[in-house]
């Protein structure tokens, strides 16, 4: 007994100096998704949600990619090569030169998603302390990447009065330290739907040439570009391809986002060769999710045309609806298939929590991301949300109702808390 007790109590010392690391304590949690126990605990209630907080496109996938999948007559499943399967990147090379990358099997690494594509290039170009510049609002997702990395994202911020269009060049070149080893840009624009022109790209790159930095560019959501408009893709400018970095994923082109597929593009050699590394270290990417991505490569312009016109619609039913709400501000997003709004309140947050817990709408409600995450500049974004439009015409009719009633019910609510406040000063 005195032996068992003397063992509790030194577990119990031991156990008391145990410590998580800094990286595990700073890591941010995702805007997008800490409102979730928030969601189910409406929906355990009975209440429809109308999920307007994350880009997961209610959009088919392909069945092609399905059908490929069930083919697969393999008696094990083995693991893969790290670069990825023969066949899928080649589906990846002919995809890519489609669009003028003009790359070889040697330029690319598949990845686990886009996610584990942008974790390793930024573990590729700089090492713990360093600094990447990227225009805010930009996808969460970088500050928690970032962290792993033991970077520093710094902002360079954008307004939604000229929808989010990068500043001056001046204005980028004053956030470099001695610390910034990369530039990165998401084009189409996660959370704005931004789509940067050629000139903007074109500083980006200059900027990158010039201060001898990497360029990491965020295309995943090429193909959603809207009003006529053409992706401009920096792998259209060979003469800084050293400098050049492409990230990518299948995971909103083909509504395939449990897939986790990506990809890691560059022809700066050393690079390719330290991300190689990396991918060798996780030992390969999923085996029949290639298989169904070598058939959704297969699909033809007519997909993309279709698939385009469908979100260009949903924005054109987001917008209209949002510019009929008093005091919301939005800019036409021309790209992607979000769109930050500026709303009638004082705290986003708090009126993204009060949907899911206070209000309803014959019983429905929705769900919207709180904008303050998409910045790193403290106290910006407080009274703006993105919203994903992801839905089917009907749902996004629906939603957009629901949002403007319960805008109308969290302004009477807010103006009777302040008028009761009034009375207590008064008193």
């Amino acid at each position: 007994m005195c032996r068992w007790m003397i063992f509790l109590g030194v577990k119990g010392v031991i156990m008391n100096k145990l410590k998580i690391s800094k990286r595990a304590k700073e890591m941010q949690a995702s805007p997008i998704r800490k409102l979730t126990p928030y969601a189910q605990a409406a929906k355990d209630k009975g209440r429809k949600i109308f999920h307007l907080n994350i880009g997961q496109p209610d959009i088919e996938t392909p069945d092609i990619m399905f059908k490929a999948i069930r083919e697969y007559k393999e008696k094990i499943l083995a693991y893969g090569p790290s670069q990825g399967s023969a066949d899928y990147c080649d589906s990846l090379v002919k995809y890519y030169n489609k669009l003028d990358f003009a790359i070889e099997k040697e330029h690319l690494v598949v990845t686990t998603g886009g996610s584990e594509a942008i974790i390793f290039a930024m573990l590729a170009v700089a090492d713990p302390g360093g600094e990447i510049i990227v225009p805010e609002p930009f996808y969460t997702n970088y500050n928690g990447f970032a962290t792993q990395a033991g970077l520093t994202i710094v902002p360079v911020l954008t307004v939604a009065e000229n929808g989010f269009h990068l500043p001056a060049e001046e204005e980028v070149e004053k956030r470099i330290t001695p610390h910034t080893r990369a530039l990165m840009l998401c084009n189409p624009n996660n959370p704005t739907g931004t789509v940067y022109t050629r000139d903007e790209v074109e500083m980006m790159i200059r900027i990158a040439v010039k201060h001898r930095l990497f360029l990491i560019s965020d295309e995943v959501y090429r193909e959603f570009i809207y009003d006529g408009l053409k992706h401009v893709s920096v792998m259209e400018f060979p003469e800084a391809a050293q400098n050049l970095i492409v990230v990518d994923s299948i995971s909103k082109r083909f509504s395939a986002c449990g897939a986790r597929l990506g990809a890691v593009i560059s022809k700066n050699a050393e690079l390719m060769s330290g991300i190689m590394k990396f991918a060798q270290a996780r030992l390969c990417p999923p085996t029949l999710e290639q298989i169904g991505g070598v058939a959704l490569h297969s699909l033809n312009e007519n997909y993309y045309r279709k698939i385009r016109s469908e979100y260009q619609h949903r924005r054109d039913i987001v917008v209209n609806s949002l510019s009929k709400m008093p005091g919301v501000i939005c800019k036409k997003p021309q790209g992607a298939f979000y769109v930050i709004a500026k709303l009638p309140v004082i705290d986003a947050e708090h009126y993204a929590l009060w949907l899911l817990t206070d209000f309803d709408s014959n019983g429905e409600t929705v769900m919207v991301a709180p904008a303050q995450g998409f910045y790193s500049t403290p106290n910006m974004g407080l009274d703006e949300v993105r919203l994903a439009y992801i839905l089917n015409e009907k749902s996004l009719l629906r939603a957009m109702d629901v949002l403007a009633e319960s805008l109308e019910k969290y302004k009477g609510k807010k103006e009777q808390l302040q008028a009761g406040n009034e009375m207590v000063m008064q008193a």
